[in-house]
């Protein structure tokens, strides 16, 4: 990693821009503080696919971005020359739409002289819990804290439960901006994208994740038992002797079981159970998520987890997550819904606090990196 700079603004103006799935994000923040989060979505684009489509999500963000921008600007009061630094995500995400956000931002530091700062995806939605957006969180229980993670600055012991479309992952957090560790992973299927493929089986459209999470309200999750990943002992292992995917993921034989389900119904002539199915199927996933997720907490000393990404927004994730957390003691901390999915804010934070850090930018030079590791914060110069 680059060297330190000290020569930085204690509270800096950061530009941070997002283009890594089908979300145009600009946000602008002074140091903690959020001045404006602008998003435009293509999501409308991919409904009659039943999915992102990466071509049609970079001409989207090519016609979004200039238009986002000045929103942005013009939302915040302030004008380019005003800015410090210009943030961006370098991966990881779909290649294309990496592209547009990076090329941008390599065109708005080239032309305003401005340093640029090239970031990690993932580690950004850690970043957005230090902001004090002014906005209290939408709680699901008593069990789930406040937004912010405290006067910006992170607690020691942090973990993070990143859950979306493209993404479940846990982590633990030593250092935000130069020591992130990833505990455990899905080794298929990410949460929101299994959530997509189950609602697609069982006709309920695209996004499959508020769909299903409003259907299954209705539905008996204990109807049907459906199969939790990676949990048998020859995968969890013990404390002692930890199994290969104690703290991992899949969600792909999930997913088929849902399907042959389906089709079991249908060649019985039996009407199917659409939102008993879609009830055990989504417990099915926040059971595997949360438990594994406080497990790997429990045996690796943290004590706060921060909650994001698009699936966040599932009522019964946060609800379990929440109970389990709090048995556990564990603090877990949900930032606002609008700062859980993909948005400039969260790139803007993460560049700030490498900016605080003293952290070098990254410069021109680099390269999108759909496949960036989590443990790369940011690119080095």
């Amino acid at each position: 990693m680059s060297g330190p700079n000290p020569e930085q603004p204690k509270q800096p103006l950061v530009l941070g821009i997002e283009s890594s799935c089908d979300e145009t994000g600009v946000g602008i923040v002074r140091g903690t503080t959020l001045l404006t989060n602008t998003v435009s979505s293509s999501m409308d684009e991919h409904v009659r696919f039943g999915g992102v489509i990466p071509e049609i999500a970079s001409r989207a963000h090519l016609d979004a971005f200039v238009p986002t921008l000045q929103e942005s600007l013009h939302e915040a009061g302030v004008t380019l020359d005003d800015i410090d630094a210009i943030a961006v995500t370098s991966g990881p995400g779909l290649a294309g739409a990496l592209m547009v956000g990076v090329c941008a931002a390599k065109a708005l530091a080239v032309a305003t002289g401005k340093p640029l700062y090239a970031i990690n995806h993932l580690v950004a939605h850690v970043g957005v819990g230090l902001l004090d957006s002014g906005a209290p969180s939408e709680r699901a229980s008593d069990a789930v804290a406040a937004a912010g993670l405290g006067a910006g600055k992170l607690p020691e012991n942090l973990g993070a439960l990143l859950v979306s479309g493209g993404h479940t992952e846990i982590l633990r957090i030593r250092s935000i901006t130069d020591d992130v560790e990833l505990l455990g992973s899905t080794i298929d299927d990410a949460a929101g994208e299994a959530y997509d493929k189950v609602a697609r089986i069982l006709g309920l459209g695209y996004p499959g994740g508020p769909a299903i999470d409003k259907l299954a309200r209705q539905g008996n999750p204990k109807s049907i038992r459906f199969p939790r990943g990676l949990t048998q002992p020859k995968y969890m292992g013990t404390a002692e002797e930890k199994g290969p995917h104690r703290y991992d993921w899949s969600f792909s034989g999930l997913k088929t079981a849902v399907a042959r389900c389906v089709e079991q119904f249908e060649a019985r002539g039996e009407e199917v159970p659409v939102a008993d199915i879609a009830a055990a199927f989504q417990e099915a996933v926040v059971d595997v998520i949360s438990s594994k997720a406080v497990l790997a907490c429990k045996e690796h000393g943290i004590t706060d987890v921060l909650l994001g990404g698009g699936v966040a927004a599932n009522s019964r994730l946060r609800e379990l997550t929440g109970q389990r957390c709090t048995s556990a003691g564990i603090k877990l901390h949900v930032p606002p819904l609008d700062l859980c999915t993909d948005n400039g804010a969260m790139v803007a934070a993460l560049g700030a606090q490498l900016i605080m850090a003293g952290i070098a930018p990254s410069g021109v030079s680099f390269a999108p990196d759909s496949s960036m590791p989590v443990t790369t914060v940011s690119v080095p110069a």
